[in-house]
This record gives structure tokens, C-alpha cells and sequence, in this order.
């Protein structure tokens, strides 16, 4: 068979299809990333994110058949709010999900990237984990799954430290000797002494912490954490700040400037950007231009 690829992921390594062309190439199909015009006798869609465009707004594409998958395709926004279909949330077959990745598929990229684990308990009205992958941090995979000797590895994990197993699975990656990036917002109130020091064993790439509540206080434990762990760089703890949601221009300042004060890096994260006012959007530019933040202590004094 003659099997295209196509996401709409583009500056990042999509792993269904890198888990996919393993499997068809396993099986003896021709496997490529979707060129348009092009005949295939199947062709995988994988979608992230719901507002970018579906490969049928795009392209006609010319195959027997077109499967679709990806968070993408689960949710649709009704009157300004997200809906998650649960009828569209097709994971892949076990035999599939825990194949080693095809990296060839993305020869620009040389690290390892993946999940140890899925799930989140916090069930957050803006976050489609919860719905997706469930209200429990389970373990789902081992790391030689998906790492095999790369220097660096991309952690997916969406609340690791939530996860029961969590101290063996740092210690793992402590001893693994590569560098880690916790790619998505690490749970900064399930942070503690013990794990905090199993984190300092870590070869930290940068870590990702998330402060989503506004009406949620989380000064004590990003001051706690600052204080006891071994990532001093502001650069490698950047904490993501959802905005647009459920607050207002003056809470979202002030956490950012406490994060800031903190010695952390205040990353803006825009729900629903494409309909978010434009006082939104100069918040993003301001914070997340990194030149710009340096520069320009006080949002108030910024002019883009």
C-alpha cells in the first residue's frame, strides 16, 4: 500500500504519524509525508489544534481512503465555548501506540519524544486531558519505547507528579544521563522536597510549570520551589499563563509579575486567540517577546 502522512503539527514532530509509518513500514507499505496531487491508497490526518484548517480545506485529496485522528478533530467551538466529542476520540490500536517511533520521519529532529504517562486529576474546564485521557496520572509506557540513546528527550506528559509512580519514573530519567524537556506544565502544587530533589538529579533541559487560575494564590509554592531547586536559569523554568480565561487584564499582570520577581519565565498562553481582544494580544507580544520584556519592565509603558 501506499500510505500518506499529513498534520497540521509543523514545527514540531507529530508522534501518532511517526508511530504510524513504523507500523506500516513494518508491514512492507510505502510510507511518505502527504504530497498533494498525489494518489494514495491511504492517507492519515492528524490534527492538534481545532482552529487550524482540516487537509479537505486544503487540498482534494486523491486516496481510497482518509482517516482522521487528533485532539483536533475532537473538539468544535459552539458560542464561544470548547465541545469535546468523545465519538471522535479514536486512540490508536495498542499495537500501534506502543511501537517505537519512526524518527526517520523527521530526520530535522534528533531527540526522543513521547509519554511515560497520560491522564490528569485536575479536570480543568480549559483543558481537553482530562475528558481525553482521563481524571487519573497513569503510567503508560517505558521510556525505552520511545528513547533509544538520544541525547535529548521531549516529555508530552500532561501532570507526570500526579502520577503514583512518579519518583521511579525521575529517577529513571535522572539516570538515563539525557537531557529533559517537561515539555507541558508540570503541577507546581504536587512539588515537594522529595521531588523536587529527584528533579536536581535531573539533566533539566527546561521545565515547564503552568499558573492557570487567577483566582488561585500559587505564590508560596513557586516561591518554595525556587528555593530548593538546582534550575536557577529563568529561561529553563518558564510557567505558562493563561490568559482570556476567566480573568482580567490586572490578575494576569500580577502573575506575571510575580513570576517574574520569582525568577521565573511568565510564558502568556491565549485561550481562544482567534477571538481574544486585542488588549490580549499586546499582553502576549509584550511577555512572551522575550527582548521586549527585558526592556519593558511595565505593560503600561509598552506601545506595539
Amino acid at each position: 500500500m501506499k500510505i500518506g502522512l499529513w498534520s497540521d503539527c509543523h514545527n514540531f514532530p507529530s508522534l501518532p504519524l511517526m508511530k504510524l509509518s513504523a507500523y506500516h513500514k513494518s508491514l512492507g507499505d510505502s510510507v511518505e509525508h502527504y504530497v498533494p496531487l498525489e494518489c494514495y491508497d491511504l492517507v492519515y490526518a492528524s490534527k492538534v489544534f481545532s482552529f487550524t484548517k482540516d487537509i479537505d480545506d486544503e487540498y482534494a485529496v486523491r486516496a481510497d481512503e482518509l482517516r482522521n485522528g487528533g485532539t483536533g478533530y475532537c473538539i468544535t467551538v459552539e458560542n464561544g465555548r470548547e465541545i469535546f466529542d468523545e465519538k471522535k476520540n479514536i486512540p490508536l490500536p495498542k499495537e500501534i501506540e506502543h511501537i517505537y517511533p519512526d524518527y526517520g520521519l523527521y530526520p530535522q529532529y534528533d531527540y526522543a519524544v513521547g509519554f511515560l504517562t497520560r491522564g490528569c486529576p485536575r479536570g480543568c474546564g480549559f483543558c481537553v486531558v482530562g475528558r481525553k485521557e482521563g481524571l487519573c496520572s497513569e503510567q503508560v509506557a517505558e521510556l525505552s519505547e520511545f528513547r533509544r540513546g538520544q541525547r535529548l528527550i521531549k516529555l508530552l506528559d500532561p501532570n507526570i507528579l500526579a502520577c503514583k509512580n512518579h519518583e521511579r519514573l525521575l529517577k529513571e530519567l535522572a539516570d538515563s544521563g539525557a537531557k529533559i524537556d517537561f515539555t507541558q506544565g508540570l503541577d507546581i502544587r504536587l512539588t515537594n522536597p522529595d521531588n523536587i530533589k529527584l528533579l536536581n538529579a535531573v539533566r533539566v533541559h527546561s521545565l515547564h510549570f503552568a499558573w492557570d487560575n487567577a483566582k488561585e494564590d500559587l505564590t508560596g509554592y513557586f516561591k518554595g520551589f525556587a528555593e530548593h531547586t538546582s534550575v536557577n536559569n529563568e529561561r529553563n523554568r518558564t510557567v505558562y499563563v493563561l490568559v482570556n480565561y476567566n480573568s482580567t487584564i490586572d490578575e494576569d499582570l500580577h502573575r506575571i509579575y510575580t513570576l517574574r520577581d520569582l525568577g521565573f519565565n511568565p510564558y502568556v498562553m491565549v485561550y481562544q486567540k482567534e477571538t481574544a481582544p486585542r488588549e490580549i494580544k499586546r499582553l502576549q507580544r509584550w511577555c512572551n517577546c522575550r527582548w521586549v520584556f527585558r526592556n519593558c519592565a511595565d505593560f503600561k509603558d509598552y506601545k506595539g
